[in-house]
């Protein structure tokens, strides 16, 4: 019993840098959706339900701007596909591991928990799959929690959004994506993503964060190959 407590304590104090360091971008969530017309109702369920912070701002936003139905769920798809991608890189330290524990990892593998996923002995033993079942819920109720306190901001404050505190998003992801620039590719990748991403957005274009993806994506995938036959070539 001793090791499960120590991996859940674990778990929880790793984590619990990242659930501070969203705690701006949890409140600036739930105010900025009651701001928008949304219930509290149906604000705290898609933190409950949804639990995808860049997805929910995004689909709030657009949601609030009566953009057409199709531009939001193709816009949202491609944000949250990442997921996909993170289930692809943790799916062979998994993959023996029955249903029960398989699904809870699946729904808290966030972008936080993935930063904690690159171990290779990850997810493979009891004791290692309660950890990050401890760290990848005590994110969840984090963020409730903060999507309510936004919640109850809303009706209280004035625009939250004068704060900056949306530039919790983008100080949250440049920690998480900073450490993974370890090659030439993704150096690359995050390079074309930030100045297609900025030049699209000035545009006013409605699909400026997919197009600016799918090109980061383009670029590094064909940077990884040229740098691939250069090192084949003799």
């Amino acid at each position: 019993m001793q090791p499960v407590k120590k991996a859940i304590l674990k778990g929880f104090l790793d984590m619990l840098p990242l659930c501070l360091a969203v705690v701006p971008w949890g409140i600036l969530c739930g105010s900025l959706a009651i701001q928008n017309g949304f219930s509290a109702f149906e604000t705290q369920a898609m933190s409950l339900l949804v639990f995808a912070g860049s997805a929910q701002l995004v689909a709030i936003e657009l949601m609030a701007g009566n953009t057409p139905l199709l531009t939001i769920l193709f816009t949202t798809f491609i944000i949250s596909s990442r997921h996909f991608l993170y289930g692809l890189a943790v799916r062979h330290k998994v993959i023996d591991q029955p249903m029960r524990w398989r699904l809870p990892v699946s729904f808290v593998l966030t972008d936080e928990l993935f930063a904690f996923s690159h171990h290779r002995r990850a997810y493979r033993t009891k004791t290692r799959l309660i950890y990050a079942l401890s760290a990848g819920f005590s994110f969840y109720i984090a963020w409730n929690i903060w999507t309510l306190i936004g919640i109850v901001a809303g009706t209280m404050l004035p625009d939250l959004t004068n704060l900056g505190l949306d530039f919790a998003i983008a100080a949250t992801f440049i920690a998480l994506v900073i450490p993974g620039i370890k090659n030439l590719a993704s150096l690359v990748t995050v390079i074309v993503a930030g100045v297609s991403a900025t030049l699209l957005k000035s545009t006013g274009f409605e699909l400026w964060l997919v197009c600016s993806a799918l090109l980061a994506m383009a670029a590094g995938y064909s940077t990884a190959r040229l740098t691939a036959k250069k090192e084949a070539t003799p």
